[in-house]
């Protein structure tokens, strides 16, 4: 993230609403799945008003975004299929999410396996 300047010339979500694209004009460009992007969501009830209240957010594998709106000339708010959609998405969090997905789709993963849980959503038994 050399240049904090830089400005999104493309946001574009994929026919099948899984994933989104930004591209800014320094030349990143980054795709993102939908599940990456709404289990890092940086809203409160995800990120925790302190790194101790940070969730990790389980069953997410099939979600799929539904809307992304402006917000400000700074960033933009996305809708997830589950209806949330509390996230502002600022240009420069996107470039971090590019620049460190590695290492926190990583360290999610681990996070559902420590705590037992599943990328998958729950399936009701009736």
């Amino acid at each position: 993230m050399t240049n904090s300047k830089a400005w999104p010339t493309e946001i574009r979500v994929s026919q099948d609403k899984r994933n989104l694209t930004i591209g800014f004009d320094n030349g990143e460009r980054h795709e993102f799945t939908a599940e990456f992007l709404r289990v890092m969501s940086p809203s409160a009830e995800v990120q925790g008003h302190s790194p101790s209240q940070k969730q990790t957010v389980p069953g997410k594998r099939e979600i799929g975004i539904m809307k992304v709106e402006p917000v400000g000339n700074y960033a933009v708010r996305i809708t997830f299929d589950d209806m949330h959609d509390t996230g502002i998405y600022s240009w420069d969090y996107f470039r971090k999410l590019g620049a460190e997905r590695e290492d926190l789709w990583s360290a999610y993963l681990a996070e559902l396996e420590e705590k037992g849980l599943s990328r998958d959503t729950a399936r009701r038994v009736h």
